[in-house]
């Protein structure tokens, strides 16, 4: 019997309710990634992957098919999966450190108090953010809302971290900076990680693998690509390599003719 990788989603279907009937978002998905992995889902509006990114999540349960962590099936929400959606969450009334405490106290019950706060303290260092731990979200940036909202994520240390176009909502420059901080936080801690993206230098850049989705509905993966980039990676120098080039062509060749085929305009 073969043996699977670390994530494994198998033949997975997603199909909701509707008034014309079952809309089939997804279709036929099968994924393997492997522990420590970067993999970026991309495609155009629709595509599902949301709705991938959720049933890994637990949050959605697929009408069809199996996801595996570890061996383990997962069908309900866990703190081994963090999400980090666009939306950071924050909770206004707190300090940044109480946020990522809340989550840590649900997640490190073997710690002492002492051990807990020095390790909501070391997940905000990892993010840049231990200057502003006694702030609250009013008092602090969007770009640094989101440093807080992932070192919330990370604080839980997930088996898998899941992002949603964490950085959508951000400027250019932020979105850069944040870019940065995710590749410092994944050459320090190695984490599995899946993350959606509509940007093409945003999944060249980070991940080791770009999964590229057909069109809905009964949307699946249309490609699925390897950056040949050794980690670390400085986006300057990265974006000078034949490899990057090449690989944000593949993708934008791809985009382009899903969007370009009449057929998957077809609601």
């Amino acid at each position: 019997m073969k043996q699977r990788s670390y994530l494994a989603l198998e033949d997975i279907e997603v199909s909701f309710p509707t008034r014309k009937g079952p809309f089939v978002a997804v279709k036929q998905v099968d994924l393997s990634i492997d522990k420590g992995e970067f993999v970026a889902l991309i495609g155009h509006s629709g595509c599902g992957k949301s709705t991938l990114l959720n049933v890994i999540a637990g949050l959605v349960k697929p009408s069809r098919g199996v996801v595996f962590l570890d061996g383990e099936v997962v069908d309900r929400p866990g703190p081994d999966r963090a999400v980090i959606f666009q939306d950071h969450s924050l909770l206004p009334w707190l300090t940044v450190e109480e946020n990522v405490r809340l989550a840590v106290d649900k997640t490190a019950s073997g710690k002492s108090r002492g051990e807990r706060r020095d390790w909501v303290m070391h997940n905000l260092e990892l993010v840049h953010m231990a200057h502003a731990a006694t702030k609250r979200p009013s008092e602090i940036s969007g770009g640094m809302k989101q440093r807080v909202g992932i070192a919330r994520a990370i604080a839980m240390t997930p088996r898998v971290l899941l992002m949603d176009e964490p950085f959508g909502a951000l400027d250019a420059l932020t979105r850069a900076s944040l870019q940065d901080a995710v590749m410092e936080i994944q050459n320090q801690l190695n984490n599995t990680v899946v993350m959606i993206t509509h940007d093409v230098d945003e999944a060249v850049l980070l991940a080791d693998r770009v999964v590229m989705m057909t069109n809905g509905p009964a949307a699946g993966i249309g490609e699925d690509i390897r950056i040949d980039l050794p980690r670390p990676r400085n986006r300057i120098e990265a974006a000078e390599t034949s490899a990057y080039n090449h690989a944000r062509h593949e993708i934008l060749h791809f985009l382009h003719q899903r969007y370009s085929n009449p057929l998957d305009k077809v609601a």
